[in-house]
């Protein structure tokens, strides 16, 4: 659904200005007011790297009025094969200077706040403060958490993106929406105890075109917001496989609202069968032994890891159907008996007993791939 536009209009673009982004006031449903809007939003991207550059090249290009960079790092040359927003006479200056430089070539009338400090819990949201949207284009999710809780304390919508090897991900985050609408936050999709270790980039690389297209979709989240244009992810994830060329669209509902429609439908049944006990079905852990015995006995692998983590090995035979994917249509687990399969088990347990809710025998592979690995037991890469 669209939402009312988050930005009053400023009152008249200067001529040149009107000049420049003349293909924006000719689209239908757009126009003038909507580009009047751009021109007094304030977005802050947290990252001047492959998301935050896309980002803001598209941003200031768009005539944004005002935009903060938040980057403590400095440009190196491995930098160069996807954060476009850099040179190679940059290589050891700010990254945050390449955004002054590039806004103002493309935008003279943007104004960009370049702050060269690292964001953490404790100054994210004084430096967020005052944006109308934030962007994340960050790469640990210790960063990604304090940029969301700040985000969520401010009530700004976050717009919010990942990308690693040949996958992508993007959504938004707002948790004061308008009326009427249910809060997403960060914790709906990746609760903090679920989230193990992620590779770097370094470790496992990416692809720099799809950090250019990921970003641009980002920074055109940012401006339907601040315009009321279009319809926001807001609830939804856009998961890119690049690879394939595929784009899928998964639900994502609040947490809360999700545990509430499940605690309603167990006491429904209880009320049905006279049971009285109200406690949470425990979800049985098996180790890789007898993991492999259940295996044997007709249970399937389920493997809700990302596809980036998948393609570096799997348990043979494995099915692999990502947690969101999987949380927003149980069913693609089959019949079962299943054992769900992840890193390092958090997100496997919360898989299970989503599907235990749903009916289907699930189990949990304790400690997870770790774990598979530990005992010395062999994993393959998909197909």
């Amino acid at each position: 659904m669209a939402f009312p536009p988050l930005v009053e209009p400023v009152a008249e673009l200067a001529d040149a200005e009107r000049t420049r982004t003349a293909r924006h006031r000719a689209l239908a449903g757009f126009g003038e007011p909507a580009q009047r809007r751009l021109a007094a939003a304030h977005v802050a991207v947290v990252g001047a790297g492959g998301l935050g550059s896309p980002a803001v090249l598209a941003l200031a290009a768009a005539g944004v009025g005002t935009i903060t960079v938040i980057d403590d790092d400095v440009v190196e040359a491995s930098n160069l094969q996807r954060q476009v927003m850099h040179r190679v006479s940059d290589v050891g200056a700010p990254k945050v200077a390449s955004a002054v430089r590039v806004a103002g070539e493309l935008s003279p009338t943007t104004v960009v706040h370049a702050v060269a400090s690292r964001i953490t819990p404790e100054s994210a949201p004084s430096l967020l403060a005052g944006a109308h949207v934030v962007i994340d284009g960050t790469d640990t999710f210790e960063t990604r958490a304090a940029v969301a809780s700040a985000c969520e304390q401010l009530g700004v919508p976050l717009v919010w993106g990942v990308v690693q090897e040949f996958h992508a991900q993007a959504t938004v985050f707002w948790s004061a929406p308008p009326a009427g609408v249910a809060p997403i936050v960060l914790a709906d999709l990746y609760p903090p105890d679920d989230v193990g270790e992620v590779p770097s980039c370094a470790q496992v690389g990416v692809l720099g075109s799809l950090c250019l297209q990921v970003g641009a979709l980002l920074a055109t989240e940012a401006i339907k917001l601040v315009t009321g244009v279009g319809e926001p992810l807001l609830g939804r994830v856009l998961v890119i496989d690049a690879l394939r060329g595929r784009t899928d669209e998964v639900p994502l509902r609040p947490a809360q609202a999700a545990a509430a429609t499940a605690s309603g439908a167990r006491k429904r049944d209880e009320a049905a069968s006279g049971s009285t006990d109200a406690a949470p079905e425990a979800v049985p852990h098996l180790d890789v032994a007898q993991a492999r015995t259940a295996q044997a006995a007709g249970a399937i692998f389920l493997d809700v890891r990302e596809p980036f983590e998948t393609d570096l090995g799997v348990i043979p035979g494995s099915v692999l159907v990502p947690l969101a994917d999987l949380l927003g249509d149980p069913s693609q687990a089959g019949a079962g008996p299943v054992v769900v399969v992840c890193q390092v088990g958090a997100r496997a347990k919360r898989a299970a007993r989503a599907l235990r809710a749903d009916g289907i025998e699930a189990s949990v592979l304790a400690g997870g791939m770790d774990a598979w690995s530990r005992a010395g037991e062999v994993a393959v890469v998909p197909a």
